[in-house]
């Protein structure tokens, strides 16, 4: 896939005093939801797609005109991660970087998953975001924050039912991916995020879940808000409740 970059901005500077924010995976669901909610905040958005396709994110970036830049990134690729992080380096420091990327291939016990399925949904759940807050991380300012979408199925001590075990294994991964990018960083001053949104309808969600996406996404976007400034590691939900690891 060939690195593109389509700005939204119509010539209009981003205005100093805002916040930045830059949200991985936003072109529908929760990304899309939180852009609009951070830019309904007066924050300036970057949201990145995959390919050149037109989304809900290009609908969002014509209402809101120069203060929602898009972006595209396939993130399972290292190199357009590093590209990205290359266009990005102007629009430093960020206030924000929240990665929101996730697949589920089905509820099948963990012993009938294919070795490829298993490799698609590790690497996009738990290696790829890991490798977006490893390259974009420094991005940040830094007393900003870095934030990913996890779940409170990855929670180990909440799983007494089973089930998901694949989707459940990869989002304890990046719990614990995070927990050593944390552990490497103790002195550092930005604020680290898990994001678990609750049981939202979406895709990954299913249509039984208990919220919609407009019910999640402002309780995502106050815990942000809520916990600038607040360095070090949070396992949180939409609530802003810490979520037992």
């Amino acid at each position: 896939m060939t690195d593109t970059t389509r700005d939204t901005t119509r010539g209009t500077a981003p205005d100093a005093a805002r916040s930045t924010a830059l949200i991985i995976g936003a072109s529908r669901t929760l990304g899309l939801g939180l852009a609009a909610e951070l830019l309904r905040r007066d924050w300036d958005v970057i949201g990145t797609v995959r390919g050149s396709r037109r989304t809900g994110l290009h609908d969002l970036a014509d209402s809101f005109g120069g203060r929602l830049t898009v972006e595209t990134l396939e993130m399972t690729d290292p190199r357009q991660i590093a590209a990205l992080g290359g266009r990005l380096a102007h629009r430093a420091p960020l206030d924000l970087l929240f990665v929101n990327a996730a697949v589920t291939r089905g509820d099948l016990p963990i012993g009938d998953v294919p070795t490829d399925m298993f490799t698609e949904v590790m690497v996009t759940n738990a290696l790829s975001p890991m490798r977006v807050v490893e390259r974009l991380g420094p991005l940040v300012a830094p007393s900003g924050t870095i934030g990913v979408m996890s779940s409170d199925q990855g929670s180990i001590s909440r799983n007494t039912r089973g089930g998901q075990d694949l989707y459940r294994a990869s989002k304890s991964a990046l719990n614990q991916l995070m927990r050593c990018y944390a552990a490497r960083r103790a002195d550092d001053g930005r604020t680290l995020l898990l994001m678990d949104p609750g049981w939202v309808r979406t895709e990954l969600g299913g249509s039984e879940a208990e919220l919609s996406v407009e019910e999640s996404v402002p309780g995502v976007a106050e815990t942000i808000e809520r916990h600038r400034g607040k360095a070090g590691l949070h396992f949180v939900d939409h609530l802003g409740q810490v979520v037992p690891w």
